[in-house]
């Protein structure tokens, strides 16, 4: 559980660094629409690190429910997140990593899925 909280402080604190530099570094060099993109890949990071926060220190998951829905999450947020940043901070084109983005989607949505269907087996059990 701490491995998951450690991650999960240390992805807070590279949110708070990559919106800084892209409010501040990045409003002159990106257009409106990339920096937009930039945000959104921050905004995502961010959102996720407070379910991570959530899901970590919430004892209704047991720690391999913990474990299954941070690996999703961390894995989400590394290709969703992470390869928005890629486009925008390195050379990498949007054409040769284009599926990377809507895979981290998608993984992030499992996270949620997982999630759901813990709470559903749980009322279930509980009635």
């Amino acid at each position: 559980m701490y491995k998951n909280l450690t991650i999960t402080a240390l992805l807070g604190m590279l949110a708070i660094i990559l919106g800084a530099f892209g409010a501040h570094a990045l409003k002159e060099v990106l257009s409106a629409e990339e920096l937009l993109s930039f945000e959104t890949g921050v905004r995502y990071q961010m959102y996720h690190v407070i379910v991570l926060l959530f899901v970590n220190i919430f004892d209704g998951f047991s720690k391999k429910q913990k474990n299954r829905i941070s690996y999703l999450f961390f894995s989400g947020i590394l290709l969703f997140s992470g390869s928005i940043y890629a486009i925008h901070l390195t050379s990498i084109s949007a054409k040769s990593i284009w599926f990377i983005t809507p895979l981290g989607g998608l993984t992030l949505i499992l996270g949620w899925l997982l999630m759901i269907i813990v709470f559903l087996k749980t009322a279930l059990k509980n009635k």
